[in-house]
């Protein structure tokens, strides 16, 4: 079973709607609902149900089921962060503003 499914089973569980528990593990709300629909598949069980409304229900088995899967989500180890971003070189003091109606402050390129 999947830890992550399990955050966003349990953070569903806890918000009682999609896009509240997306923003709670700052992922889509698309990611969300497939991470619970994966988990049904695995349980072969509904776990949540959603009214004409758009509110969510919690079933009977997700109601067993939130005990044992905070116990698996304390138990994992923790996500390691994701790296940063590309790295930038440094681009030196780069150039000065061109101010309409003054010489260019560096020197013009040499055309073929």
């Amino acid at each position: 079973m999947d830890t992550n499914a399990l955050r966003h089973f349990l953070a569903v569980a806890d918000e009682g709607d999609w896009s509240r528990a997306a923003n709670a593990e700052h992922v889509s709300r698309a990611t969300i609902q497939a991470s619970v629909a994966s988990l049904e598949a695995e349980l072969d069980e509904k776990l949540v149900v959603e009214d004409e409304n758009g509110a969510l229900t919690l079933t009977a088995p997700a109601l067993a089921f939130r005990g044992p899967a905070r116990a698996r989500v304390a138990a994992a180890p923790a996500p390691t962060p994701k790296a940063g971003g590309k790295a930038k070189a440094s681009k030196g003091r780069g150039r000065a503003p061109i101010v309409k109606g003054q010489p260019k402050p560096y020197p013009k390129r040499q055309g073929r």
